[in-house]
């Protein structure tokens, strides 16, 4: 049996019927781990020791059979506590120590029979839109002169190449959305009452923006994790978009300025094409953007960072120069704007009669291909800036509304994954996932990059 590139639901499924072991799952994975990763740069650590001995446990667990992720191997983003693991939040500012035990989320994880095969690499403290740092640089699998994506890139990166069937990632101002996009992957940032991220002081992380979510290959994997980290069972079963719907698509930027290239917006056109020709209602209508929510957003991004740093008390030089001059930036705006929750119940409010009006928005996921697969955290803040205003105008201003957004590849540009955006209104994960798994049944894709040494249907 070929173990390397099949989905989470069939590795899951061959272990707990005894078609494969769980010991025999994660050593295939990690030998492709050691075959790729000098050219991916997804990790930061693994535990092939400990996770193989939590792969005989699984084999040697009476109720295997009942486990949803049964010794289905998993990567995790280096922002959550795993046992005997630093946490260093893409940063050598933070403290080495191994973490003395899992984050509930990691042990939600190995209760529904997943292992941890290892922590990915990410941009520092979450804030950026690539994920380098001086050990590395995580590329995509696609395009390996483009970068990963961030903040989550190294999750991105590991699944599209086909090291792990799922990871797992956060998402504060679009990092599960962008290193998707950026990877050819499936990945989802669920709304208010899902995954909520506390920062070390026990606050909600950049003021309520973040939220755990899953990045994978397909929509039922992604809504799978969705559960499993929820210690639910509400969307695992995909539902099939049965009555007609009524879509907006959209590819104005939520960032004045912003010029979205036509391959990008081409995606969104056709994805709002495929579901008319599927039967459902398709407008071009833009969401209601203001410059009071790009404030509201930028703020929390900025001052987000000064809370971390004080809540893992970090000495600020220490911390990359353009992530000290962000900081810096965030000291300055707290003085003359501080963050208001206000703000975002003005957004919610002002987008209610237009998810009263559409069940989603469709948008592209990028303006422009990604950036180049380079050390941009040794470049100026004002570069970092620009680079990722210019190139991922379209994910932050749903991190303040908290609602439910998922990207989905729809097909390529000169070989780079062009995906496009579901955003839906509030509570409506459930139709964001099923309008993601009918455009993915529309458009057959490739789930995994050439070139891996992974199947790529």
């Amino acid at each position: 049996m070929e173990l390397v590139g099949r989905t989470a639901i069939d590795l899951a499924a061959a272990v707990r019927a005894g078609h494969a072991s769980a010991t025999e799952v994660v050593r295939a994975h990690f030998d492709h781990l050691a075959a790729v990763e000098h050219r991916l740069g997804a990790f930061v650590t693994t535990r092939r020791r400990e996770a193989l001995a939590e792969a005989e446990a699984v084999d040697a667990a009476d109720d295997r059979d009942q486990l949803p992720l049964a010794g289905v191997p998993v990567a995790v983003k280096d922002v959550v506590d795993v046992a005997d693991e630093p946490t260093r939040h893409g940063s050598t500012a933070t403290a080495g120590d191994p973490a003395a035990q899992d984050d509930e989320i990691v042990a939600r994880l190995k209760a529904a029979g997943a292992i941890i095969i290892g922590k990915t690499r990410c941009s520092e403290l979450s804030v950026w839109g690539t994920s380098d740092d001086h050990d590395g640089i995580a590329v995509s699998p696609w395009d390996p002169t483009r970068s990963a994506g961030g903040s989550s890139g190294g999750s991105g990166a590991a699944v599209a190449a086909g090291i792990v069937p799922l990871a797992l990632a956060s998402d504060g101002f679009g990092s599960i959305r962008i290193p998707a996009a950026a990877c050819g992957a499936i990945g989802m940032r669920p709304g208010a009452g899902w995954l909520p991220v506390q920062g070390a002081d026990g606050e909600p992380h950049w003021f309520g923006m973040t939220r755990y979510g899953p990045i994978a290959t397909t929509v039922a994997d992604a809504a799978l994790l969705l559960d499993v980290l929820a210690e639910g069972d509400t969307v695992r079963e995909v539902a099939p978009l049965d009555t007609p719907i009524k879509a907006a698509v959209s590819w104005k930027a939520g960032a004045p300025g912003v010029v979205v290239t036509g391959a990008w917006r081409e995606a969104a056109l056709e994805a709002g094409r495929l579901l008319h020709h599927a039967g459902h209602t398709v407008v071009h209508e833009d969401p209601p953007y203001d410059r009071a929510t790009i404030q509201a957003v930028v703020g929390r991004w900025t001052q987000g960072v000064g809370t971390e740093v004080a809540a893992l008390d970090l000495d600020p030089d220490q911390l990359q120069p353009r992530t000290r001059a962000h900081l810096a930036a965030g000291e300055r705006l707290a003085k003359a704007r501080p963050v208001d929750d206000a703000d975002a119940t003005a957004w919610r409010e002002r987008l209610d009669p237009f998810f009263a009006d559409h069940d989603v928005l469709i948008t592209p996921t990028f303006a422009r291909s990604q950036p180049a697969a380079t050390a941009w955290h040794e470049r100026p803040w004002a570069a970092n800036i620009a680079s990722d205003f210019s190139t991922y105008p379209f994910c932050a201003p749903w991190n303040l509304a908290d609602l439910p957004a998922i990207v989905v590849p729809l097909w390529q540009d000169g070989g780079r994954p062009l995906s496009v955006q579901i955003v839906a209104g509030p509570g409506q994960e459930r139709r964001a996932l099923s309008v993601a798994a009918k455009l993915e049944a529309l458009v057959p894709r490739a789930r995994h990059a050439p070139g891996w040494g992974v199947p790529i249907t």
